[in-house]
């Protein structure tokens, strides 16, 4: 694997290897065979792939009906259509049936930044949050989105993966195993803890790199496994730590944010919590990813100014 991979090329190699494997995988695609970048699984299995048209809602009921009849069915497209447009597909179809449909949100968050509030997917981990049986995941580089999607083949029942839409460096070592659950410590540090998820746990490192360089005391922990979550775990990670910072290219209410405002509130913790994203009632703005990121001050400066007020 490169250094910087696309997660959608990561996600169709996984399907390659499944099916040759003796997976009996059928990926389903609205007319999203480019967004999915499915042509090297279609060269390979020219008969595997369904293409259902701009028709989400037909999308995930041919996902799920295709599962009850014992394949692995994968909807793969852009992330704002899936959860808004076929919402209850997935509520009713995939998750109150428990079938054994996977779920690919691609280009989430603000991937398409220009394009604005109808391209962006801010609420996708809120709206799955609210589905009681689904296994929520976002991957923040290469490896560890390898080894989700592995995962989530293996598994039997609903998945659901946030996929990022651009090229991403890795930040595990080639040791790293993925385990459903469990945040990992990137960072090390006892004064503030940021905590992220998906692509933005890059700007999180690189803020967290430049305050250490400086002498400040930063931890960083990469949240990729929202559903299941080792709610202890966290918290424990968090204990003693003055300060906690949540990243996030999400609304601040129902993703990660909330996640750990309930562990920080169940568990007693005594952190003051600080929320990066999108705030309440608002909309991302439309522009390049780096113009977003610092609207929202979830970039790697915006971070770790955020961060030194926070320390004073």
């Amino acid at each position: 694997m490169s250094n910087s991979e696309h997660f959608a090329n990561i996600m169709v190699q996984c399907f390659i290897d499944a099916v040759k494997a003796g997976v009996d995988l059928v990926p389903v695609v609205a007319d999203s065979t480019s967004t999915s970048k499915i042509k090297p699984f279609v060269a390979e299995f020219p008969d595997r792939l369904v293409n259902v048209g701009i028709a989400e809602q037909v999308m995930v009921g041919t996902a799920a009906g295709l599962a009850l009849s014992g394949k692995v069915a994968a909807t793969c497209n852009a992330a704002p259509f899936l959860v808004s447009r076929s919402n209850e597909q997935v509520k009713v179809d995939v998750c109150y049936n428990n079938t054994n449909v996977k779920l690919f949100g691609l280009n989430s968050g603000a991937s398409y930044g220009p394009l604005a509030s109808t391209h962006h997917a801010i609420d996708d981990i809120s709206t799955m949050r609210g589905f009681g049986n689904i296994q929520i995941f976002a991957p923040s580089c290469p490896i560890e989105c390898k080894q989700i999607i592995e995962h989530a083949i293996r598994e039997m029942g609903p998945v659901y993966i946030r996929m990022d839409g651009k090229a991403l460096p890795e930040l595990h070592d080639t040791d790293y195993r993925f385990v459903p659950g469990e945040p990992s410590l990137l960072r090390k540090g006892s004064k503030v803890a940021i905590c992220a998820l998906g692509s933005v746990v890059h700007e999180a490192v690189a803020a967290a790199d430049s305050l250490i360089e400086a002498g400040l005391d930063v931890a960083v922990i990469n949240v990729s496994s929202i559903r299941p979550l080792n709610r202890e775990l966290l918290g424990n990670m968090l204990s003693g730590m003055p300060h906690v910072v949540t990243v996030e290219e999400h609304n601040i209410n129902g993703g990660l944010g909330s996640i750990v405002a309930e562990v920080v509130a169940e568990q007693g913790l005594k952190s003051q919590l600080t929320r990066l994203g999108v705030a309440d009632g608002n909309y991302a703005a439309a522009g390049d990813r780096s113009y977003t990121r610092k609207n929202l001050s979830i970039d790697s400066a915006g971070i770790a100014l955020v961060c030194q007020n926070l320390m004073g």
